[in-house]
């Protein structure tokens, strides 16, 4: 089954909603001139973000707050930063200066390892919002859009590596769709894509999930021996090196995971996947905004809520789109954008209202919009 184009209706809706947004935006920015220094902001709030996660990690260490708290107060800071990465992948930060944009680049990534290096996301979003829904998708495919729910999906949603271990074929193939509608000239310039997908969490990524798998197995293996009467004996070496674990679990990985998880759980299944319209937007995602989600919002800045609206408008950083939620969501639901349609959890995120909705196959046709 192909996708159908997008229809004149939808096409008037688009540009409808783009032109509210965009209005809402511009009247965000004449009330508040010092929204200009974009550039500023961007910096400011990456050093905010850093420092509160050091800061967070220090009074855990220092024995001023439990883990329980340290673990959730980092994530936030860290959801700042991830906001930070996808509107430097956008270049809304640093266009004309290189070395500052790779500096923040940089910092997005050594500050959350769990994900894929940021360099190499940016062709994978960019052509995300191109092609979104489809097979290769592989931003969206690889944090589990399209998914049948069960208990693998909910693994594999906060888990990247085990996500790849556990759908290799299905990895598999939305890599070589990606590649292939990378529409290569030449057959180095083929491997030389191939390559890039392959080295996207080289070196930091390999590391972060060789030592958070290696903590979880640890403790799990642990506990078990402890049900049958003793823990697992350790040589002080490794007591010193198990210690350390434990503090950077608490202070870096864990915050990563849990922030890794909610924003996952969220886009994951507010956008579509499978039986879309090529290049229609109002049928890419869905606002996903129920109250039930407000912890797991807290974590990904609101994501559900206000990602839609970027991909109506992608040339506004994520404290605009906050800004402009309000508005925009009038006109979005006006012009038949979704709102909180939880049977998707049913469909493995079909558009399709059916939930015996068999999914299409996915085209990389690219119809103008």
């Amino acid at each position: 089954m192909s996708r159908q184009a997008i229809s004149d209706l939808d096409r008037s809706r688009i540009q409808t909603i783009r032109a509210a947004i965009s209005a809402a935006s511009d009247d965000v920015r004449a009330r508040h001139s010092w929204l200009r220094h974009q550039d500023a902001i961007g910096a400011l709030i990456m050093a905010l973000s850093i420092a509160g996660a050091v800061a967070s990690g220090w009074a855990y260490v220092a024995d001023v707050i439990p883990w329980y708290v340290c673990v959730p107060l980092t994530a936030v800071f860290l959801s700042f930063i991830h906001e930070l990465e996808h509107d430097l992948i956008h270049q809304l930060y640093f266009r004309n200066s290189p070395r500052a944009y790779n500096l923040m680049m940089a910092l997005c990534w050594i500050t959350r390892p769990s994900t894929i290096s940021p360099w190499v996301r940016k062709r994978m979003h960019l052509h995300h919002h191109k092609f979104s829904g489809t097979e290769s998708d592989i931003e969206e495919r690889g944090i589990t859009n399209g998914e049948r729910w069960g208990l693998r999906r909910l693994i594999m949603t906060g888990d990247n590596m085990l996500a790849v271990y556990l759908r290799p074929k299905t990895i598999y193939k939305a890599a070589r769709a990606f590649v292939i509608a990378q529409n290569p000239q030449s057959e180095e310039e083929l491997k030389q894509l191939a390559h890039e997908q392959r080295r996207g969490y080289f070196p930091l990524g390999l590391i972060h999930y060789a030592f958070w798998h290696g903590f979880v197995l640890f403790h799990l293996a642990n506990g078990i021996a402890l049900l049958f009467g003793s823990g697992i004996p350790l040589s002080s070496g490794m007591e010193t090196f198990i210690a350390g674990l434990n503090t950077a679990a608490v202070v870096y990985m864990g915050p990563n995971m849990l922030r890794t998880f909610c924003l996952h759980f969220i886009s994951s299944n507010m956008h579509y996947y499978g039986d879309v319209e090529a290049r229609n937007i109002i049928q890419q995602t869905q606002v996903l905004n129920a109250w039930w989600l407000a912890p797991m919002q807290l974590f990904c800045f609101n994501f559900g809520s206000t990602h839609a609206i970027h991909h109506f408008v992608v040339k506004e950083p994520f404290y605009i789109r906050q800004a402009t939620a309000k508005r925009a969501h009038a006109v979005m639901r006006e012009n038949g954008v979704r709102f909180n349609d939880m049977g998707t959890f049913r469909r493995a995120n079909r558009y399709a209202m059916a939930d015996d909705a068999q999914p299409a196959i996915a085209s990389t046709e690219v119809v103008d919009g």
